[in-house]
């Protein structure tokens, strides 16, 4: 049964929503507060478009791709319940991630970013979800032609 990936999505998805909702009460536009100085701050920014803001303004373009992924992850899941771990923890990152801003930009027009570490673009954590996902399916993805060679 694949109720794992169902639970970390759930998950990174309760955690996204309630780390921006947190996030929106207590900074305004484009306030930073740090944490660490030198190292890493809270920065409140909206994200209209796409990974380190580019593709600016194209929200219904990023809802229906944002949608479409989420669907092509659950027919996958449903369809194969033999999924290896990797692919499991992976996949599970990307749905609640994706759900986590396609949610913002339903609501908003645009996604709520925060995590601000100063020599990288700000972001939040569905876009470390979906990062860490994507990475997870490409390492098992090259690990597996290998073998198979």
């Amino acid at each position: 049964m694949n109720a794992f990936i169902w639970i970390l999505a759930i998950f990174i998805f309760l955690l996204d929503r309630f780390s921006k909702i947190f996030v929106l009460q207590n900074l305004e536009l484009n306030e930073s507060v740090k944490i660490i100085k030198n190292i890493f701050y809270l920065t409140l920014v909206h994200n209209t478009g796409a990974a380190f803001g580019i593709f600016k303004d194209q929200t219904l373009f990023f809802i229906i791709i944002s949608i479409l992924a989420v669907i092509t992850i659950v027919i996958y899941i449903k369809k194969f319940s033999n999924i290896p771990p990797a692919i499991k923890i992976g996949l599970a990152l990307i749905l609640g991630g994706a759900l986590g801003n396609i949610v913002d930009r339903l609501c908003f027009g645009y996604v709520v970013d925060f995590l601000d570490f100063k020599i990288w673009p700000v972001f939040n954590i569905a876009d470390s979800a979906i990062t860490v996902g994507t990475f997870l399916l490409i390492v098992n993805l090259m690990t597996k032609r290998q073998v198979g060679n």
